[in-house]
């Protein structure tokens, strides 16, 4: 039997993804959830291997859920918003479902998982994606050990590259999130947030000054203090946002 978990809302669209899900076999409904966060915990604590994700959702949305998620399983979203609809098969979910959806169509996305095999790679293409929603490139959600946070992006100072990891630096600390410095370049407002050296990007309106540093070469001073390098191929760009 595959584990199942419904995170929507609506209970009337909880109800119906109930209905269709009863009437194909092999599926055991273990939850419903009305939230991002309760999602989260019931996907911690069962470890399903399907979950109907509405994206759209009170506290978290589907997609910073799914960043949370140390591995996530198979995904069909299902919501009343089409503008995400090529987004989603962009991101090789394993379908998605715009309300309403009938019974065939349903059946359709079942199928559909039951004939996925690359699991960790669709969710690695969904993680990995730069298309966001416009306003979660608003804040960035992050774990802090039994908590979850979330930062608004006008309160970072800046970004650095950290192994597998970006460091999100804020209020003179930083915090961990598993993901790629090329991702935040390409989902930041590229008018506020800056790429000045490969392992680098920062918040335009923390630079207090750029200093010279030995032939060519130039530091970033920030309003708290940090000192970051300029590469080269990026000193020119900076200027350009600035508009010197």
């Amino acid at each position: 039997m595959k584990k199942v978990v419904i995170i929507d809302d609506e209970p009337l669209a909880r109800r119906i993804v109930k209905e269709y899900l009863s009437k194909n076999e092999g599926f055991e409904l273990l939850a419903e959830c009305g939230d991002g966060f309760e999602g989260l915990k019931m996907i911690q604590e069962i470890q399903p291997d399907l979950i109907f994700l509405d994206i759209q959702l009170p506290k978290i949305s589907g997609f910073e859920l799914l960043e949370i998620i140390t591995d996530p399983p198979f995904v069909i979203f299902t919501t009343g918003f089409d503008e995400f609809a090529i987004k989603a098969f962009d991101l090789n979910a394993v379908d998605y479902l715009l309300k309403p959806f009938s019974q065939d169509r349903f059946d359709q996305a079942i199928s559909k998982f039951q004939n996925t095999e690359a699991k960790q790679s669709s969710l690695d293409k969904l993680l990995d994606s730069p298309t966001r929603n416009e306003n979660e490139l608003n804040r960035i959600v992050v774990k802090d050990g039994s908590e979850i946070k979330i930062i608004p992006v006008s309160e970072v100072d800046y970004l650095e590259a950290y192994d597998d990891y970006v460091k999100i630096h804020t209020h003179g600390k930083y915090h961990l999130k598993n993901q790629t410095m090329n991702y935040f370049e390409n989902v930041l407002n590229s008018e506020q947030f800056v790429r000045i050296h490969r392992s680098f990007i920062i918040n335009i309106d923390r630079l207090s000054k750029i200093e010279s540093f030995e032939k060519n070469s130039y530091i970033a001073i920030l309003t708290q203090g940090a000192r970051i390098p300029i590469s080269r191929n990026s000193y020119a760009n900076l200027k350009t946002v600035l508009g010197l």
